[in-house]
């Protein structure tokens, strides 16, 4: 594979740490972005999304107190409230080229090394 591993993560986040650790692990070349520091658009958002093939409500992060204002919600807005308020964006999401993979369990990075 040519394309790039790119991480949208939280460094706080377990999570996030334990996928970055197994990148580090693994010998591959990986761009890390920390989306507090570096804000997602709502378009990156969406392709994002898109390469996910999961619906949208799948990477909102539905404890955060914030969500449960968004339980009538369309797509858009919730898109859009994710965009102002990344706590409710489930993370580590994951993309090389076309594909991305919300990797919970940390585990699941590895489908971009093979």
């Amino acid at each position: 594979m040519t394309d790039k591993i790119v991480v949208y993560q939280k460094p706080t986040c377990s999570k996030c740490r334990e996928t970055i650790s197994l990148l580090n692990e693994s010998g591959e070349e990986f761009e890390s972005i920390d989306y507090y520091k570096t804000p997602i658009t709502v378009d990156e958002l969406r392709e994002l999304i898109k390469k996910l093939n999961l619906p949208v409500r799948d990477i909102l992060r539905q404890h955060e107190p914030a969500a449960q204002y968004l339980s009538a919600s369309s797509d858009d807005e919730i898109i859009k409230a994710m965009v102002e308020n990344p706590d409710l964006i489930q993370r580590p999401i994951v993309m090389r080229g076309d594909k991305a993979k919300l990797c919970r369990p940390p585990e699941a990075v590895i489908d971009f090394l093979k």
